[in-house]
Protein backbone atom coordinates (compact mmCIF):
# COMPACT_ATOMS: atom_id res chain seq x y z
CA UNK A 1 0.00 0.00 0.00
CA UNK A 2 1.17 3.60 -0.40
CA UNK A 3 0.41 7.20 0.99
CA UNK A 4 -0.76 9.93 -1.38
CA UNK A 5 2.54 10.46 -2.82
CA UNK A 6 3.49 7.28 -3.82
CA UNK A 7 5.84 6.36 -0.97
CA UNK A 8 5.07 3.10 0.24
CA UNK A 9 4.09 2.91 4.01
CA UNK A 10 4.45 0.91 7.09
CA UNK A 11 0.81 -0.44 8.28
CA UNK A 12 0.36 -0.19 11.55
CA UNK A 13 -0.91 -3.10 13.16
CA UNK A 14 -1.33 -4.19 17.06
CA UNK A 15 -1.03 -8.07 18.22
CA UNK A 16 -3.04 -7.76 21.58
CA UNK A 17 -0.94 -9.32 24.57
CA UNK A 18 -3.27 -10.39 26.92
CA UNK A 19 -1.52 -13.66 27.71
CA UNK A 20 -3.28 -15.84 25.77
CA UNK A 21 -1.27 -16.47 22.06
CA UNK A 22 1.89 -16.98 20.14
CA UNK A 23 2.29 -13.24 19.75
CA UNK A 24 5.93 -13.43 18.89
CA UNK A 25 5.57 -15.71 15.92
CA UNK A 26 1.90 -13.37 14.92
CA UNK A 27 4.57 -10.45 15.34
CA UNK A 28 7.26 -12.19 13.16
CA UNK A 29 4.91 -13.08 10.39
CA UNK A 30 3.35 -9.96 10.03
CA UNK A 31 6.40 -8.22 9.90
CA UNK A 32 7.50 -10.96 7.02
CA UNK A 33 4.77 -9.64 4.90
CA UNK A 34 5.68 -5.93 5.75
CA UNK A 35 3.54 -4.24 8.46
CA UNK A 36 5.01 -2.54 11.11
CA UNK A 37 4.38 -4.76 14.41
CA UNK A 38 3.68 -3.26 17.87
CA UNK A 39 2.80 -6.13 20.86
CA UNK A 40 0.83 -4.62 23.79
CA UNK A 41 -1.83 -5.08 26.16
CA UNK A 42 -2.41 -1.05 26.23
CA UNK A 43 -6.16 0.06 24.99
CA UNK A 44 -5.05 2.94 23.39
CA UNK A 45 -2.54 1.94 20.98
CA UNK A 46 -5.11 -1.33 20.06
CA UNK A 47 -7.66 1.29 19.19
CA UNK A 48 -5.89 3.27 17.44
CA UNK A 49 -3.29 1.16 14.82
CA UNK A 50 -4.59 0.43 11.21
CA UNK A 51 -5.35 -3.11 12.47
CA UNK A 52 -5.59 -5.29 15.32
CA UNK A 53 -4.64 -9.11 15.98
CA UNK A 54 -6.54 -10.99 18.53
CA UNK A 55 -4.33 -14.31 19.11
CA UNK A 56 -5.17 -17.13 20.99
CA UNK A 57 -4.59 -20.35 22.39
CA UNK A 58 -5.97 -22.62 25.38
CA UNK A 59 -9.48 -22.72 27.25
CA UNK A 60 -12.49 -20.27 25.33
CA UNK A 61 -13.36 -19.11 29.20
CA UNK A 62 -9.77 -18.22 30.10
CA UNK A 63 -8.93 -16.19 26.76
CA UNK A 64 -12.19 -14.20 27.33
CA UNK A 65 -11.31 -13.39 30.78
CA UNK A 66 -8.23 -12.33 29.49
CA UNK A 67 -9.83 -9.94 27.37
CA UNK A 68 -12.15 -8.39 29.67
CA UNK A 69 -9.41 -8.02 31.97
CA UNK A 70 -7.50 -5.85 29.64
CA UNK A 71 -10.51 -4.41 27.86
CA UNK A 72 -10.44 -5.70 24.86
CA UNK A 73 -13.89 -6.65 24.54
CA UNK A 74 -14.87 -2.99 24.56
CA UNK A 75 -12.19 -2.21 22.04
CA UNK A 76 -12.87 -4.88 19.36
CA UNK A 77 -16.55 -3.40 19.57
CA UNK A 78 -15.39 0.58 19.18
CA UNK A 79 -13.17 -1.05 16.32
CA UNK A 80 -15.47 -2.72 14.33
CA UNK A 81 -18.84 -0.15 14.78
CA UNK A 82 -16.35 2.08 12.46
CA UNK A 83 -15.28 -0.61 10.97
CA UNK A 84 -11.92 -0.65 11.77
CA UNK A 85 -9.92 -3.93 10.86
CA UNK A 86 -9.57 -6.61 13.45
CA UNK A 87 -7.89 -10.26 12.64
CA UNK A 88 -9.13 -13.49 15.32
CA UNK A 89 -6.68 -16.57 15.47
CA UNK A 90 -7.53 -19.81 16.85
CA UNK A 91 -9.19 -18.93 20.07
CA UNK A 92 -9.02 -15.42 19.22
CA UNK A 93 -11.50 -16.39 16.58
CA UNK A 94 -13.68 -18.28 18.78
CA UNK A 95 -14.38 -15.73 20.67
CA UNK A 96 -15.50 -13.55 18.03
CA UNK A 97 -18.91 -15.94 18.42
CA UNK A 98 -21.83 -15.87 20.79
CA UNK A 99 -21.15 -18.83 23.19
CA UNK A 100 -18.62 -21.41 23.97
CA UNK A 101 -18.74 -24.57 25.21
CA UNK A 102 -16.00 -26.35 27.07
CA UNK A 103 -16.16 -29.67 29.43
CA UNK A 104 -19.99 -29.01 30.20
CA UNK A 105 -19.30 -25.47 30.64
CA UNK A 106 -20.81 -22.36 28.74
CA UNK A 107 -19.13 -19.14 28.01
CA UNK A 108 -20.48 -16.13 26.28
CA UNK A 109 -18.07 -14.77 24.34
CA UNK A 110 -17.81 -11.50 22.18
CA UNK A 111 -21.05 -11.69 20.17
CA UNK A 112 -19.53 -10.61 16.77
CA UNK A 113 -20.31 -13.59 14.87
CA UNK A 114 -23.47 -15.67 15.85
CA UNK A 115 -23.58 -19.08 16.71
CA UNK A 116 -21.69 -21.18 18.89
CA UNK A 117 -17.90 -22.55 19.58
CA UNK A 118 -18.39 -26.57 20.34
CA UNK A 119 -15.79 -29.87 19.92
CA UNK A 120 -14.83 -31.10 16.72
CA UNK A 121 -15.60 -34.22 15.52
CA UNK A 122 -12.43 -35.46 14.13
CA UNK A 123 -10.65 -38.78 14.27
CA UNK A 124 -8.38 -37.38 16.80
CA UNK A 125 -8.78 -34.90 19.14
CA UNK A 126 -7.03 -32.32 19.41
CA UNK A 127 -6.63 -31.69 15.79
CA UNK A 128 -3.48 -31.20 14.73
CA UNK A 129 -1.41 -30.89 12.15
CA UNK A 130 -2.02 -30.03 7.98
CA UNK A 131 -5.77 -29.72 6.93
CA UNK A 132 -7.05 -28.30 3.51
CA UNK A 133 -9.81 -25.76 3.70
CA UNK A 134 -12.20 -24.69 1.04
CA UNK A 135 -13.44 -21.46 0.81
CA UNK A 136 -16.00 -19.19 -0.79
CA UNK A 137 -15.50 -18.39 -4.15
CA UNK A 138 -13.59 -14.04 -4.13
CA UNK A 139 -13.38 -14.48 -0.28
CA UNK A 140 -10.64 -11.59 -0.03
CA UNK A 141 -7.93 -13.48 2.86
CA UNK A 142 -7.50 -16.27 0.00
CA UNK A 143 -6.84 -14.39 -2.37
CA UNK A 144 -4.32 -15.85 -5.30
CA UNK A 145 -3.81 -18.64 -2.51
CA UNK A 146 -4.12 -22.22 -4.24
CA UNK A 147 -7.80 -24.22 -4.00
CA UNK A 148 -7.75 -26.57 -1.07
CA UNK A 149 -4.37 -25.48 0.19
CA UNK A 150 -3.18 -26.79 3.82
CA UNK A 151 -3.00 -24.71 7.22
CA UNK A 152 -2.08 -25.56 10.08
CA UNK A 153 -4.73 -26.51 13.33
CA UNK A 154 -4.02 -26.94 16.99
CA UNK A 155 -7.74 -27.02 18.29
CA UNK A 156 -10.11 -29.41 19.72
CA UNK A 157 -13.35 -26.81 19.49
CA UNK A 158 -14.62 -24.45 16.42
CA UNK A 159 -18.13 -23.06 15.17
CA UNK A 160 -20.29 -25.64 12.54
CA UNK A 161 -22.91 -23.37 11.35
CA UNK A 162 -23.18 -20.53 8.25
CA UNK A 163 -23.55 -17.32 9.67
CA UNK A 164 -25.91 -14.97 7.49
CA UNK A 165 -23.99 -12.09 5.59
CA UNK A 166 -20.34 -13.81 6.03
CA UNK A 167 -17.73 -15.73 3.61
CA UNK A 168 -16.61 -18.52 4.93
CA UNK A 169 -14.13 -21.68 4.86
CA UNK A 170 -14.35 -25.11 6.01
CA UNK A 171 -12.19 -27.85 7.08
CA UNK A 172 -12.57 -31.07 8.86
CA UNK A 173 -14.63 -33.84 9.89
CA UNK A 174 -18.11 -34.52 9.69
CA UNK A 175 -19.56 -31.75 10.29
CA UNK A 176 -17.21 -29.94 8.74
CA UNK A 177 -16.08 -26.45 11.04
CA UNK A 178 -15.54 -23.40 10.16
CA UNK A 179 -12.02 -23.03 9.67
CA UNK A 180 -11.77 -19.22 8.16
CA UNK A 181 -14.88 -16.43 8.34
CA UNK A 182 -15.10 -12.96 7.47
CA UNK A 183 -17.66 -9.90 6.98
CA UNK A 184 -16.90 -6.51 7.01
CA UNK A 185 -13.92 -5.69 9.37
CA UNK A 186 -13.89 -8.67 11.18
CA UNK A 187 -11.55 -11.46 9.94
CA UNK A 188 -10.95 -14.49 11.68
CA UNK A 189 -9.26 -17.86 11.51
CA UNK A 190 -9.79 -21.09 13.17
CA UNK A 191 -5.92 -22.46 11.66
CA UNK A 192 -2.55 -20.48 12.76
CA UNK A 193 -1.63 -18.49 9.41
CA UNK A 194 1.84 -17.87 11.11
CA UNK A 195 2.61 -21.35 11.64
CA UNK A 196 1.32 -22.35 7.71
CA UNK A 197 4.00 -21.62 6.25
CA UNK A 198 3.55 -19.67 2.17
CA UNK A 199 -0.12 -20.23 2.34
CA UNK A 200 -0.30 -18.65 5.89
CA UNK A 201 2.15 -15.26 4.53
CA UNK A 202 -0.15 -15.09 1.68
CA UNK A 203 -3.45 -14.74 3.85
CA UNK A 204 -1.47 -12.29 6.28
CA UNK A 205 -0.70 -10.38 3.59
CA UNK A 206 -4.21 -9.89 1.69
CA UNK A 207 -5.33 -9.16 5.47
CA UNK A 208 -2.27 -6.18 5.76
CA UNK A 209 -3.23 -4.84 1.86
CA UNK A 210 -7.00 -4.65 2.40
CA UNK A 211 -5.79 -2.37 5.84
CA UNK A 212 -7.10 1.43 5.59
Amino acid sequence: MSSSDGRARNLDVVVLDYGFGNVRSVQRALEHVGANVEVSADRAAARGCDGLVIPGVGAFSACMAGLTKVGADDVVAERLSVQAPVLGICVGAQVMFEIGTEHGDTTRGLGHFTGSVEKVRMPRIPHMGWSTVAWDRGMPLFAGIEPEEMFYFVHSYAAHQDVDGAAVAWSGGEPPFIAAISRGALSATQFHPEKSGDAGLALLSNWVKELP
